[in-house]
């Protein structure tokens, strides 16, 4: 008899943030990535210096939670959505190290901004949570980790099921998180939306 069966599964878990912890005002937490965005004048050099789209405190700001007690209560949350996923890898950790938060920052993504393919080096789990999802805008790119690979193989028919395409693009709304393995790479398409993208993304390590 003839048995088809699914190996090495990449894994990716989608929630809404506020099923951990205690509800987040997502308005709050979009006036503070504003208020944050405009004070933060190295952040803001460094997206000008690199030719960055918009802003991200990646460079400047990463440890959020430590700043602002919003970004405390985003964390808290953060922490038993990830505890969740390690479990359903199905990770060893060893009676001594853990996974735990390494780096919180936020992106303000402009119309017309892009964030181009990339992976999460050094970290374990990455992930992100959506602050503000105007109508239109990008959705997250994520890209088959085999693909560099697959050399003769074929492309596959656009009706092919989500787990046997090449590329898989998630649409999250506000206040949801995504949460994925650092190795796997993703991007952002172009913003096409007039409004600005606003999200919160974060790295956990293992130590």
């Amino acid at each position: 008899m003839t048995n088809i069966s699914s190996l090495f599964v990449t894994r990716l878990y989608h929630a809404k943030l506020s099923e951990h912890g205690k509800p987040i005002d997502m308005d709050e937490l979009e006036a503070s990535c504003y208020a944050i965005a405009e004070d933060d004048e190295a952040g803001q050099d460094w997206c000008e210096q690199k030719g960055y789209p918009g802003y991200t405190s990646y460079a400047s700001l990463t440890d959020l939670p430590w700043r602002f007690p919003i970004f405390k209560a985003v964390q808290k949350a953060l922490d038993k959505h990830v505890a969740a996923f390690v479990k359903d890898l199905g990770f060893d950790l060893g009676a001594e190290k853990k996974v735990k938060l390494d780096s919180l920052w936020l992106n303000i993504l402009p119309e017309g901004g892009i964030h181009t393919a990339h992976i999460h080096p050094h970290s374990v789990i990455s992930g992100t949570t959506y602050v503000s999802m105007p109508k239109g805008t990008s959705a997250i790119k994520f890209e088959d980790p085999r693909l560099a690979m697959m050399m003769a193989a074929p492309g596959r028919k656009p009706d092919a099921p989500r787990k046997l395409q090449q590329f898989v693009y998630i649409e999250p709304e506000i206040g949801d998180v995504l949460l994925w393995e650092s190795w796997l790479r993703h991007e952002v398409p172009m913003n096409m939306a007039e409004e600005e993208r606003i999200s919160v993304s974060f790295n956990y390590s293992w130590a």
